[in-house]
């Protein structure tokens, strides 16, 4: 798919100024345009808090500092409403629609009537009280890592845990809406965790058809736009992914199309060469899933700009949708 985008300055001299920018589904080039008609028509609004060099990534990019869990960073340890567009009062942790706390609804007719979702909103809004439990080691394949992190925020304290759960629920009722069966890793109804080992085997267990990741990036201020992550072919210990690479792809390009056209968001101008789309081998949630799986993070807390998106309750429901899109066209074929 081609995607035309807004005029998101490259930071530094990484690539050409204003370049196209490329993923390899052309039938979505339509619906692209027309959610950079409609970032147009709303105008590029920046977000408020200072800009800040780095910050931990969701999901551990490279270049990208580990804040410590319980460490003295405002954004871990204190949920804010503040930034947010939902009046809610801030003592509010969650902003999504309400829906019941069982995540094994039963599904409504539609045509993902006996399809498996699986959705993992990244991280924890406890994790970072639970040090030693999320820094013990677990085996993802490849090598060892840590159990999960505590996740980025905005500058002004909008934490990447509570933005995941928020649009992983109005997710879920979106994909409810269409018949599917959608289970979640958690739903904020456990203190820390779950493991990324653990999370994939929720996955697994589930026979899901397709599992996403919801996360949103802390990189550097400048640093701006989407990107889906698609697992590595591997085969080593206890991973093995060649069987779900080429679907989770699939899964990882109809979701980076309709993610754009829904939320009028531009793919990432810092991963994936302007093709919204990268691939890790590093991942424990990917590299232990036996069913096609992707992440998505969907913006850089860090930057002013993508911070107003994310703090927006309207443009969480917008990324919603985009991913529900992405799935339900997966899953059709």
């Amino acid at each position: 798919m081609s995607y035309v985008g807004p005029d998101f300055d490259p930071p530094g001299p990484r690539r050409s100024r204003r370049g196209p920018m490329t993923v390899a589904v052309a039938a979505l080039v339509p619906g692209a345009l027309v959610g950079w008609l409609v970032w147009q028509a709303v105008g590029d609004s920046g977000g408020g808090g200072s800009t800040s060099a780095t910050s931990t990534t969701s999901s551990g990019a490279p270049g990208a500092s580990s804040a410590a869990p319980g460490s003295a960073s405002a954004a871990a340890r204190t949920p804010s409403a503040s930034g947010t567009d939902d009046g809610k009062p801030p003592n509010s942790t969650f902003s999504g629609p309400a829906t019941p706390a069982t995540s094994d609804l039963p599904a409504a007719a539609g045509p993902l009537k006996g399809k498996v979702v699986v959705i993992d909103p990244g991280h924890n809004p406890g994790n970072f009280q639970h040090s030693a439990d999320i820094n013990r080691k677990v085996n993802i394949g490849t090598n060892w890592k840590e159990c999960d992190t505590t996740g980025t925020s905005t500058n002004a304290g909008y934490t990447e845990a509570r933005f995941t759960l928020d649009v992983a629920r109005r997710l879920r009722t979106l994909l409810q809406q269409e018949g599917a069966t959608v289970k979640f890793t958690q739903d904020g109804d456990r203190s820390w965790g779950p493991c990324v080992d653990e999370r994939a085997r929720i996955g697994n267990d589930a026979h899901a058809d397709a599992v996403v990741s919801i996360h949103a990036d802390g990189s550097a201020a400048g640093n701006r736009g989407f990107h889906v992550i698609l697992p590595a072919s591997i085969h080593s210990g206890g991973a093995d992914t060649r069987a779900i690479v080429a679907p989770s792809r699939d899964l990882g390009e109809r979701i980076a199309g309709n993610f754009v056209r829904d939320t009028g968001s531009a793919p990432s101008n810092y991963i994936g060469g302007g093709t919204g789309l990268d691939v890790r081998s590093d991942l424990g949630g990917l590299n232990l899933s036996t069913v096609p799986k992707v992440f998505i993070e969907c913006g850089n807390m860090r930057d002013s700009k993508d911070a107003a998106l994310l703090t927006s309750g309207a443009w969480r429901q917008k990324a919603a949708r985009g991913i529900s899109e992405g799935i339900v066209s997966f899953l059709r074929g």
